[in-house]
């Protein structure tokens, strides 16, 4: 029998689907993930509920399923599990009678079992299947989050922090890498956060240490950390460790200090910057990507403008920004949505707009400049690569000629010299 996981969301959501895939593939099923195929007797979809967008693009997906289903000429079963099943799953249940089962974002077990009919003992690292490209592969050190940050809903949907023990998690690593991984990301809902429900203090560091001198990966890449009391400890492994990326995921959400109070950031707009420039100082030549929100309750003019003036002053090297969605249950959810769609569409496109223009001056440095990159896919007559600057899926792409050069393989690190800057992409060719 077919199975196809169609994963929506985070590289969170990627994994828990992987482990999901990993499992019904040991109980003898044939596992895809693919979002067009409609040759499968079980359709799974593992939806997202972070922001209105998401949500959205989680009941479409599943109206667009349920519409196959329903043209199908054999039986097909239709599930829907993760985060906006764990927190709708009685209106949807309602709305989406096509929907053969529903399970939430702790209940891999159960599904496996749903699908298989027969026991499942476990579901986890041991039985992963990567949908990602063998050569990289998304590294989950915990679950949940013990922040309270007021827009966010994954503490309502995923519950408090649960650090994996180190052990297992280095282990798992050496699999993949074993397995043809070149490198790991390393992902959390906070990975700073790692260690302190386990050991009594944060140990991320400490985990990258192991990874570095233990896993046999090439590159290891940090995301999603935290501002607030982010260790600096870290900073210290990754200078001292060529496998570890000179990069930095830190949302850092706004700057204004009251907003970020009202955001419950724990972190003002002076203690940020003094963590942007203390970051910079011990690790100049590091990356820094960095996520914001416009038009969160409260946010002024005058206080957009303070976003604008800090994104000029402080250059990140890579930018995402989303408009305010309101969430039910969460702190802000009291201070209603005043800020009309489209100004916070203007403000949006204004923040990007001003990133676009700092892209493009970054890039264009690096223009006659040499870097390592690795091979991600080929596109027609070019090669798709990313450098240590760049994570997959979110951050530039390096587009390679090859020219006569022997043609590399993906999955292969190769030297090129960059030739032209685009906004987000760079062309190189091959050494």
């Amino acid at each position: 029998m077919k199975v196809n996981i169609i994963t929506l969301g985070c590289s969170k959501n990627t994994v828990d689907s992987e482990n999901l895939a990993g499992a019904l593939a040991d109980a003898g099923f044939k596992v895809f993930f693919d979002r067009q195929t409609n040759d499968c007797e079980v359709v799974i979809i593992n939806t997202c509920g972070f922001i209105g967008d998401a949500k959205e693009e989680s009941v479409n997906t599943i109206l667009q399923q349920a519409e196959v289903k329903q043209r199908g000429r054999k039986k097909r079963t239709l599930i829907a599990v993760g985060c906006l099943v764990e927190r709708y799953k009685a209106e949807l249940e309602k709305e989406l009678p096509d929907v053969d089962a529903w399970f939430g974002v702790h209940e891999w077990r159960e599904i496996a079992e749903y699908v298989s009919g027969q026991r499942s003992e476990v579901v986890g690292q041991l039985q992963r299947k990567q949908s990602t490209p063998s050569h990289y592969a998304y590294l989950k050190i915990s679950e949940g989050c013990n922040r309270s940050c007021s827009y966010c809903a994954i503490p309502l949907i995923r519950g408090r922090h649960v650090s994996r023990p180190m052990e297992e998690i280095v282990e798992e690593a050496k699999r993949l890498v074993q397995s043809g991984v070149k490198e790991l990301l390393v992902i959390a809902q906070d990975t700073t956060f790692y260690g302190l429900d386990l050991y009594g203090e944060r140990r991320l560091a400490q985990l990258l240490e192991r990874l570095a001198t233990e896993s046999g990966a090439e590159w290891i890449r940090l995301h999603y950390t935290y501002p607030a009391s982010f260790p600096l400890e870290v900073l210290d492994v990754m200078s001292k460790h060529d496998n570890i990326c000179k990069y930095l995921d830190i949302p850092l959400q706004h700057i204004n200090t009251a907003l970020l109070a009202s955001m419950q950031r724990n972190i003002d707009r002076e203690a940020t910057m003094r963590l942007i420039d203390a970051i910079r100082r011990k690790m100049p030549e590091i990356t820094l990507r960095t996520t914001l929100i416009v038009g969160y309750p409260g946010e002024t003019e005058e206080m957009f403008q303070e976003l604008k003036s800090f994104v000029e002053e402080a250059k990140f090297d890579r930018l995402g920004a989303f408009a305010y969605s309101q969430e039910e249950g969460t702190p802000a959810e009291r201070l209603g949505d005043p800020v009309p769609e489209d100004e916070k569409q203007r403000r949006l496109a204004e923040i990007m707009e001003l990133q676009d223009g700092i892209a493009m001056d970054k890039n264009s440095r690096l223009v006659g400049q040499t870097m390592r990159v690795l091979i991600d896919r080929i596109e027609g007559r070019y090669y798709i690569g990313r450098s240590q600057a760049d994570s997959p899926e979110v951050d530039d792409e390096v587009i390679i000629t090859v020219g006569r050069k022997e043609a590399p393989r993906i999955g292969d690190f190769c030297d090129v010299r960059v030739t032209q800057a685009f906004e987000h992409d760079v062309m190189a060719e091959i050494c």
